[in-house]
């Protein structure tokens, strides 16, 4: 007789909660998924996106919010997808408590690590399309791409390069010039 496979431990929430101090790590249906930490041109691809984004909610005196990661994302009531997007943009108040987003952000900006090609490109992408996320922005330093995904409208992804001027489509007037950003 076989001995029947040994079962995969399901994590959850309290798992994640349980991590030490200054790991990173996200949840996907009881599995965990562990984050290397940032190099340095993605630090500097955040910080120029978040500035650019933030500059431009306060001059507009916006309603949303920029919050880079570590910013914990539930994207389901039932805890069982817990993401930290390197960018996450929340329009609905009501969605911000003490622990972070529960409910999908109205736009996604995820930065590609060698790491982390797969899930960018594959897990999150579906994730994010099935929780509604109106907006999702796949930037890809090794490639110099952003992949735009424009959910809200279902349109077909647009992709662009470091040397473009990108309109940010949840917004009528945000354009994001790659040009200025210093690598």
């Amino acid at each position: 007789m076989t001995p029947a496979p040994a079962q995969k431990k399901s994590y959850t929430i309290d798992d994640i909660y349980s991590l030490p101090e200054g790991s990173r790590a996200e949840l996907i249906d009881g599995q965990i998924y562990y984050m290397a930490p940032p190099n340095t041109n993605h630090q500097r691809i955040l910080s120029f996106l978040h500035l650019e984004i933030g500059n431009y909610i306060r001059l507009k005196k916006g309603a949303c919010e920029v919050f880079p990661a570590p910013f914990a994302v539930f994207l389901f009531a039932d805890d069982s997808k817990y993401l930290e997007p390197d960018i996450s943009i929340v329009c609905d108040k009501h969605k911000l408590n003490d622990h972070g987003c529960s409910g999908a952000p109205d736009w996604i900006i995820e930065i590609v690590s060698s790491g982390s090609k797969r899930m960018d490109y594959y897990t999150k992408l579906s994730l994010y399309r099935s929780a509604n996320v109106r907006e999702y922005w796949i930037v890809d330093p090794m490639k110099q791409t952003i992949l735009v995904y424009d959910m809200e409208h279902d349109s077909a992804p647009a992709i662009y390069s470091f040397a473009d001027n990108i309109k940010a489509n949840i917004y009528d007037d945000l354009w994001i010039d790659f040009r200025k950003l210093n690598l």
